[in-house]
């Protein structure tokens, strides 16, 4: 009888388009192991909707590998040891895993294969990050060129079936109860909203791919809606795993609309975030250029003004309906708009000038589908601090934004006492009117010239 074959699972928890496991199973007995390792990631371990999502997910993955009779061994602690433990336990020699760039998850691939033979695939993005490269062989630092010889690459690679069959082993070893982990909030249980809004699992993810098949040729224009919401709320499927971007690709290459094109751009972006992360792989935590950022920020720990200035973006409270609108519906439902996510994140760095890090940690905390590379090359974009960046001097106007994109309704939705307000004034709502809504935390011109100042004696 051949090796049992252990099959390393983290964000990428589907049955379908897995490589690992789809090798693994050709070649021997299958021992799929999950570790919840608090440790590796220091700062990134996963935050509160991050772990609510994991519960849901792997719950899903356990229905999928016991409809096989196939087991998920759960372990907690660290990762290399625990799948060292499992190897000796089943007599296995190999593990077979997808690769991933977190530089935590890197340093453990490295530490795993000096024990075991590591057996690494590329499942997670369209092209393995290192493959596209500048004409002198270096990567690229800038999305559009990258996108340009991505495009060039493309197709990708075709999508692998589910294994035919999942062989056991003689004997299962131990495994953790999910329920034990405790990924779950119980008092107070804070994910009612997140639990109302989305579907968890490889099977929702699918569902969702149907109904994004029929939108996305509206998503061009669509996509900067917020009250319309023409987007394909696949990042956090993508995110974990429970769909593959080569999947999704190839269900819509043969769309012709300009929709799809730009969707497609923004696949390309989560592959240039993990190129970003391979090269700075502190980049989430480490601005990429040089400015004197002691002048150019307000630091929250250096006095209670700075952090109620926090606290009020973090909450929803700074007076900017579009802002408090994204902010409550991130608090609520794990996720915010891809146009509100700019203007809330341009807000606390520009107008309140609060260092993007702080915004990258709230965000780390509340989105489910958080990502290390996509989180941090977002924020360094908007902040102007970024490889590939926004310039700091390009200041987003939220209470025009809000208008120019409609979130009238989007406003009502999240900031439910402005509701019975009209379209014309629901956006900047005037004093008399905002009842116990708070007045603008700072405005706009005000907030303006205050950052393009603090900019100038940034960079000297």
């Amino acid at each position: 009888m051949a090796s049992p074959q252990i099959v390393w699972l983290r964000r990428d928890l589907r049955m379908a388009d897995n490589p690992a496991l789809y090798h693994a199973a050709s070649q021997g007995p299958v021992v799929a192991v999950y570790v919840l390792d608090d440790e590796a990631a220091g700062s990134h371990a996963y935050g509160g909707a991050s772990r609510w999502w994991l519960h849901h997910s792997l719950e899903s993955l356990l229905k999928s590998f016991g409809s096989r009779n196939a087991r998920i061994i759960l372990r907690r602690g660290d990762a290399v040891e625990e799948l060292a433990k499992v190897a000796k336990e089943v007599g296995a020699d190999t593990v077979h895993a997808n690769r991933h760039y977190e530089p935590w998850w890197r340093k453990a691939q490295g530490k795993l294969a000096e024990q075991l033979d590591l057996q690494l695939y590329d499942g997670n993005y369209l092209l393995p990050p290192g493959a596209v490269t500048t004409g002198s062989g270096d990567p690229y630092k800038i999305y559009t060129p990258f996108s340009k010889a991505v495009l060039e690459q493309f197709p990708p690679r075709d999508a692998l079936p589910e294994p035919e069959t999942l062989s056991s082993p003689g004997r299962w070893p131990e495994s953790d109860d999910l329920a034990e982990w405790n990924l779950l909030p119980t008092k107070p249980d804070w994910a009612t909203g997140i639990a109302d809004f989305w579907e968890v699992g490889e099977s929702a993810a699918h569902e969702r791919l149907d109904w994004w098949a029929e939108e996305v040729g509206d998503y061009d224009d669509g996509r900067n809606l917020p009250s319309s919401d023409i987007t394909s709320r696949l990042s956090p499927h993508l995110h974990w795993g429970e769909i593959s971007p080569v999947q999704i690709w190839h269900r819509l290459k043969d769309k012709r609309s300009q929709g799809w094109k730009t969707f497609e751009k923004e696949l390309i972006w989560r592959d240039y975030a993990q190129s970003v992360i391979c090269q700075f792989p502190a980049y989430p935590t480490e601005s990429y250029r040089d400015y004197d950022e002691r002048t150019l920020w307000r630091n929250p720990n250096a006095g209670h003004l700075i952090e109620e200035d926090l606290k009020a973006w973090q909450h929803g409270q700074t007076g900017y309906p579009i802002v408090d609108a994204g902010m409550r519906q991130l608090w609520q439902t794990g996720w915010m708009h891809n146009r509100v996510r700019m203007i809330a994140a341009s807000f606390l760095v520009k107008h309140l000038l609060i260092d993007w890090r702080h915004g990258e940690q709230w965000f780390w905390d509340c989105l489910v589908d958080a990502d290390y590379g996509n989180n941090g090359v977002n924020w360094q974009w908007i902040s102007g601090t970024g490889v590939d960046s926004n310039m700091f001097s390009r200041i987003m106007a939220p209470l025009s934004q809000s208008e120019k994109f409609d979130a009238a309704g989007y406003i009502r939705e999240y900031v439910p006492e402005l509701a019975d307000l009209s379209d014309d004034e629901i956006h900047d709502p005037p004093d008399e009117k905002r009842g116990d809504y708070p007045v603008k935390i700072i405005g706009h011109r005000e907030a303006r010239e205050r950052a393009l100042e603090a900019y100038r004696k940034a960079k000297g």
